[in-house]
């Protein structure tokens, strides 16, 4: 069992009252953690003289909803309106703002409502007490004639009333209460919990006054554009910086190893002188690198050794058993993230400090990074941190902040990085290629008796987070295909890494259940069709020891009307998962005209246990979704010459408003605890789109993106 315990303080502030949070860290796949002997505080809870509540969020808002959710937490139980939560940009510090499932502060993985459901609601719960004991004292009453209510403490038998902050200042003067005593509200009794409320982060959005990191305004600022090697691992030979520096507004022009900037007043400025920069490269080792050089080396190594994730059940006598053995192949490009703000940093390096503004998902390791570059103590870097425009793993990393600061030690005023489109798309850090085979036993009747996955691909993890790949694998590479929902009698699971040259690989919007799940589940639906079975009724079989897949199965099915994956001329697909603590179901019907892929309806059911915020759930799947669509559809990274082939919207192509379908979202209600949300859409939504191609076609999709599966036939 893991520890849930929290570790409060309350302290006076001003005329106010402050709780400290501590949550405490934990290993890389767990939502909560097991307490160690000593903790800082995690997430400030500040009840103001004026009453208002301001709260510092340790978690990052990218459009995702959690500037909203998470003070729904600390309002519902605190008895506030959430109007009244003023919300505040946390600083940098792993240990006071820990993200309790990740083990350091960061916001990815779905994890925040998982790691912040309790923790929060038990710092409303202690805050709420400690206002109705102070409330109590005042009046020299019994505490339990006391309740709190929007905002205040109300005693019933007299009708006298105290705003929280006529309270603060007492309240932070006594003692906590004893984690027994911090009883949390029941289901039945929310008041937002579990209700659709209006984002908090929406006004600014609208009227123009939400700050993002490419937002930044700052005296003096200057503002540059860079052109890095076009090929990986290549370096800077020379450029003509004289015909740069002729552009009105052009300042300065910064040489690093391997990319040039153009400091200019203004990023039109910049831009032009970038043009006639000319540089020169050294594509370097990789010069002749192609994708078929990557895939062919990647076959190769699928070959050889690979380490046991998992063996249950004697799967290789099993498969002597089988009346039949079926196997397959599956291939997943590279991917690239591109959110909307494209990556930015702007940098201000002085002698003795560093400032750095932008929006990250890692703002300890942003802080690290610069730090590391300039030479400075950490305690001389502050990052000033925004919201992000998108972010889908790609702000978890830090290269971005890096390069800048790099570009930034050259210039004397802040300086604004931007990196173009075509530099964002152009040297990402890539969704991992995966190269999967796959191959299952049946019995007679087409049931599977042993089940066997062998992954081959990079792991971002490995990288990313070094102690969480032990015994040759790592969790994150594996989830999917490590614990598929069905009830295999033998399952045999394996992994071969194998990194890229020079290619940087990384988190992507669904992760490893976006590769994983896409495999799983097309490849059932190849043993559905093996064994001339309804692709339902097959799942099903194989889900009655997994009540809550079984459900949105059903539910899915129910809201689609399925009646089998052909509806005329329109395909049905499906698909099922258990990722990131949340059970998913997806049915799309698709049509292809003339090789053209049509999405014409997409149907979600989904128990991702308590609600926090419908509006959210739905959004987050409607997002996922559309996400899921581009990627399934036209999503490719390819390489030629070292160099990446797509630059633009024009040859990375995502879904235009015209082309989404309706999105229809189920929603079981749970008392479970809170699953992620923010991912799973689109994991779900890849194999359920390719199985519709195939019931719309007859054609099997084993290599994405489908377009270019399609135009090969």
């Amino acid at each position: 069992m893991t520890d849930r315990r929290l570790f409060l303080k309350a302290v006076a502030a001003g005329s106010g009252l402050l709780l400290q949070v501590a949550i405490p860290a934990a290993r890389a796949r767990d939502s909560v953690a097991t307490p160690g002997t000593a903790w800082e505080a995690n997430a400030m809870v500040r009840i103001a003289g004026d009453g208002k509540v301001y709260m510092t969020m340790p978690y990052v808002e990218m459009g995702q909803g959690t500037y909203t959710s998470i003070p729904m937490l600390i309002a519902e139980e605190l008895e506030l309106d959430l109007k009244d939560v003023v919300l505040e940009h946390a600083g940098a510090d792993d240990k006071r703002y820990v993200n309790p499932a990740l083990g350091f502060q960061v916001t990815g993985g779905s994890t925040t409502i998982r790691a912040a459901w309790l923790p929060m609601r038990q710092a409303g719960a202690a805050a709420r007490i400690l206002l109705v004991q102070a409330a109590a004292a005042s009046w020299q009453v019994d505490p339990a004639s006391c309740r709190a209510e929007r905002g205040a403490v109300i005693h019933a038998a007299s009708g006298r009333k105290l705003r929280y902050g006529e309270l603060t200042a007492a309240a932070a003067k006594l003692p906590l209460p004893a984690p027994e005593a911090i009883v949390l509200k029941q289901p039945k009794d929310f008041r937002l919990i579990g209700k659709a409320a209006r984002r908090l982060d929406t006004p600014g959005k609208l009227n123009g006054t939400a700050q993002y990191g490419i937002d930044v305004q700052l005296p003096g600022m200057k503002v540059a554009a860079l052109a890095i090697s076009p090929a990986y691992g290549g370096r800077l030979l020379g450029l003509d910086d004289a015909a740069a520096l002729k552009v009105p507004g052009v300042r300065q022009v910064v040489r690093l190893d391997d990319c040039a900037a153009v400091v200019a007043d203004n990023y039109g400025a910049a831009q032009k002188g970038l043009a006639l920069l000319a540089p020169r490269w050294d594509d370097g080792p990789n010069a002749k690198l192609s994708t078929a050089d990557i895939v062919a080396d990647m076959a190769r190594a699928a070959q050889q050794g690979a380490a046991k994730v998992r063996s249950d059940g004697a799967p290789e006598q099993a498969f002597a058993k089988a009346s039949r053995v079926l196997e397959a192949t599956y291939e997943l490009p590279f991917l690239a993230h591109a959110p909307m703000e494209p990556m930015n940093c702007t940098v201000h390096v002085q002698a003795d400090r560093c400032d750095v503004w932008t929006g990250t998902q890692v703002i300890t390791r942003a802080r690290a990074a610069a730090a590391k570059v300039t030479g400075l103590p950490e305690e001389n870097v502050t990052v000033h941190n925004f919201l992000l425009g998108g972010g889908f793993g790609r702000r978890l990393e830090i290269d971005g902040v890096e390069r800048a600061v790099r570009i930034a030690r050259e210039v004397k005023h802040p300086v604004k990085v931007i990196w173009s489109r075509e530099e964002d798309i152009q040297h990402d850090m890539y969704r991992p290629y995966f190269y999967d085979r796959v191959r299952a036993g049946l019995d007679e009747q087409g049931a599977p008796l042993a089940w066997s996955h062998h992954l081959t691909g990079s792991s971002v993890l490995g990288r990313f987070l070094p102690p969480a790949f032990n015994n040759g694998f790592d969790p994150e590479t594996v989830d999917g295909a490590d614990a598929p929902p069905y009830d295999f009698q033998a399952i045999k699971v394996d992994y071969t890494r194998h990194e890229p040259p020079q290619i940087p690989t990384a988190f992507w919007r669904g992760v490893g259940p976006s590769h994983n799940v896409f495999v799983v589940e097309s490849f059932i639906d190849e043993l559905a069709a093996a064994a001339k079975a309804d692709p339902l009724q097959y799942r099903l079989a194989l889900l009655k020891k997994n009540p809550r897949a079984e459900q949105v199965l059903k539910l899915v099915a129910q809201k689609a009307n399925w009646r089998g994956p052909r509806n005329g001329a329109i395909g049905r697909g499906l698909a099922v998962q258990f990722a990131f603590g949340t059970y998913m179901a997806m049915v799309v019907d698709a049509q292809v005209e003339e090789g053209e892929v049509r999405v014409k309806r997409v149907v979600c059911a989904l128990d991702c246990g308590v609600v926090v915020n419908p509006d959210t759930v739905r959004a987050q799947v409607e997002g996922a979704v559309v996400f899921g669509i581009s990627g399934a559809l036209w999503g490719e990274i390819t390489f030629n010459n070292g160099r990446v082939e797509q630059s633009n919207f024009h040859d990375y192509r995502v879904l235009r408003m015209h082309e989404t379908p309706p999105i229809e979202t189920h929603i079981v209600a749970s008392n479970e605890a809170p699953g992620g949300m923010g991912e799973p859409g689109t994991a779900a939504l890849m194999p359920a789109l390719a199985n519709a191609i195939h019931a719309a076609t007859g054609q099997r999709i084993r290599k994405l993106p489908i377009a270019k599966a399609l135009q090969a036939t």
